[in-house]
């Protein structure tokens, strides 16, 4: 003989609501928290050079990168990376190179110009440091393999 139980006309069901609004909140969490480092980076390929010299890195360079495009980075003696520029005006360069040189006087403006940059773009480099008063520039090379 077969019993009936209570249970046996009830379908049991399994709630997700609070499960989904445990996982919104979870994705909410890690997006307010998370950092994205934009890392200001460009491409160089360096024109090689065999009677270059190796030179240790001094306290007073400012550095200006230019992409094969023509694109503008500038770095300065106390900075970790370089600052990408939003546009290749020579008054933009010329105010960042600035910011970057901070309080130094003569600071070394080294150029690290890809092997297919026009070259208006490393003059316009030259120009925005000579304007600065800036005279002492040099330009990085690669080491043959």
């Amino acid at each position: 003989m077969r019993f009936q139980s209570k249970n046996d006309d009830v379908d049991a069901d399994i709630n997700l609501t609070p499960l989904i609004d445990v996982v919104f909140l979870l994705l909410i969490f890690f997006m307010v928290t998370t950092t994205f480092s934009r890392e200001a980076e460009i491409k160089l390929k360096l024109p090689e050079a065999t009677s270059a010299e190796q030179s240790s890195v001094e306290d007073n360079f400012v550095t200006i990168q230019i992409s094969d495009i023509g694109q503008f980075a500038v770095q300065g003696p106390e900075e970790d990376e370089p600052r990408e520029l939003i546009n290749s005006s020579l008054d933009t360069l010329r105010k960042a190179i600035e910011r970057a040189a901070g309080d130094l006087q003569e600071p070394i403006i080294l150029i690290r110009a890809d092997r297919l940059t026009p070259h208006e773009a490393v003059i316009n480099a030259m120009d925005a440091a000579r304007r600065l008063g800036f005279f002492q520039i040099t330009f990085a090379t690669g080491q043959p393999q």
